[in-house]
């Protein structure tokens, strides 16, 4: 059974509410009386303790109920940004840690992370990986669940900013159930009249378990082996998971109360382009999940895109043979097809001049290079992926 976006999805009022602080003066009777207090009783309550900190070495480890796995990248500022809004959480700083995994072996920010660990003082813990003889988000996730000390795992990337209660409402939609994960709502904040990138990145708040905001059990991810570290860049290997994980356990529930923040990060001109490159990796998750791509990711091949490469080489071909009414023909058809594309992506978006001679030049390209992207990945993958 779904269970899907609720009231319930919350805990109770009180529970959201931090523990009341316990009272100042306790005559000597009352502590010997109360055998559930004092320290020793403390520490019989505690589970198993050891030591460790950003580098294993400085701070008292318990065992926690959420581990907060993010890999990060050459992106400090934007790490400091989620750093600073984990911290604030409002689940006790003792029942969570935060581990951050520098794909990209940057002492920027290594030192970054240390510096908020010490502002800490281990509450919550926060600890620094260095993954060796890997790379991509795939491995730096599987790196991190797998040094967490908790059974439960939280996900998010380092240029999303958790709302304050985005742990207490993961963990206790766990809590609640035996679900193996459950994945959270993503917000991206946009202008009312976003440019073209901006609006491809809205796409997140109708994305399906994005490693943005999603909360997996160490079981579940031991189960299915993780994530798969062929996803060499930040693009499906969420999806490959998901996948994963669903055929393994059945509909994956959304907790919409479990917010993540997603603002657009700034993009040079001509961004689509490069990014058409994620296409290669489409490949991939098609071979492995042929039924649920089609259901979940694309249920069609790009027809326009093929329509177009076709029509141009179509009159290239004319061309060479003397054809020129035919070549004329297909490359006027090719012309429309391109224009009726740049129309579909200006219709709701920005029409500053810079805006428009970046979709005009980027919707006659990107045909070509999806093309391009999604035959290499075919041949490398050995999947008939069209």
């Amino acid at each position: 059974m779904s269970w899907q976006a609720t009231v319930m999805d919350r805990p109770p009022a009180d529970d959201l509410r931090q523990p009341a602080e316990e009272p100042l003066a306790r005559t000597r009777e009352q502590q010997a009386c109360a055998p559930d207090q004092g320290p020793e009783a403390e520490q019989r309550r505690r589970p198993h303790v050891e030591h460790g900190g950003l580098d294993g070495r400085h701070v008292a480890l318990a065992v926690v109920k959420v581990s907060v796995v993010i890999p990060t990248c050459g992106r400090p500022q934007l790490l400091l940004r989620c750093l600073n809004a984990l911290v604030e959480q409002s689940l006790s700083p003792d029942d969570y840690e935060i581990v951050v995994v520098d794909d990209g072996h940057h002492d920027e920010t290594e030192t970054l992370v240390a510096r908020v660990a010490e502002q800490t003082q281990g509450r919550p813990v926060i600890r620094y990986l260095r993954p060796e003889g890997t790379r991509g988000p795939a491995a730096a996730r599987n790196r991190g669940w797998r040094a967490a000390r908790a059974e439960l795992i939280a996900f998010t990337d380092d240029d999303t900013i958790p709302d304050r209660d985005w742990l207490r409402y993961g963990v206790f939609a766990m809590q609640t159930g035996e679900r193996p994960a459950i994945w959270g709502r993503t917000v991206v904040p946009t202008p009312p009249v976003p440019t073209d990138h901006e609006k491809n990145t809205r796409g997140l708040e109708a994305a399906r378990f994005i490693t943005a905001n999603c909360f997996v059990r160490k079981a579940a991810l031991e189960a299915v082996g993780g994530f798969d570290e062929r996803y060499r860049k930040a693009w499906r290997e969420d999806a490959d998971l998901y996948f994963a994980l669903m055929e393994r356990y059945g509909e994956i529930d959304q907790v919409s109360a479990a917010v993540v923040v997603h603002p657009v990060r700034e993009a040079p001109w001509g961004v689509s382009l490069k990014q058409q490159s994620n296409v290669y990796y489409d490949a991939l998750l098609y071979k492995k999940y042929p039924r649920l791509y089609r259901e979940r990711m694309r249920p069609v091949p790009p027809l326009r895109y093929y329509a177009i490469v076709g029509s141009t080489f179509l009159g290239l071909g004319c061309a060479v043979f003397g054809a020129w009414a035919w070549a004329g023909a297909a490359w006027a058809a090719s012309m429309v097809l391109i224009g009726s594309f740049a129309w579909q992506r200006l219709r709701d978006t920005s029409r500053e001049p810079r805006h428009v001679a970046e979709m005009i030049v980027t919707s006659a390209a990107i045909p070509f290079l999806s093309i391009y992207w999604r035959v290499r990945g075919a041949f490398h993958f050995r999947t008939p992926f069209v």
